[in-house]
């Protein structure tokens, strides 16, 4: 199995608004922390798709290996 590209050591933090969203889970998207599709070039990598019900601010990781997708759990500090 391919590893996702890190894209930074810690997590985006950001308020976001009601809606579905799609959280780049290859680390090549050009948008992060959002998927812009690069995945399809990267291979094993499906983006995962998360609703907020409500305007939040949340920590997004951004290195790709939380255990909690798209949240991140600290797994960049290892």
């Amino acid at each position: 199995m391919a590893e996702p590209k890190a894209a930074d050591n810690k997590p985006k933090v950001m308020e976001l608004e009601p809606k579905t969203y799609y959280w780049c889970a290859c680390g090549e998207s050009k948008n992060q922390p959002f998927c812009d599709g690069s995945h399809a070039k990267a291979g094993e990598f499906t983006p995962v798709e998360f609703k907020m019900e409500e305007k939040k601010t949340v920590a997004l990781c951004m290195c790709k290996r939380t255990g909690n997708p798209p949240f991140c759990d600290g797994s960049h500090a290892k």
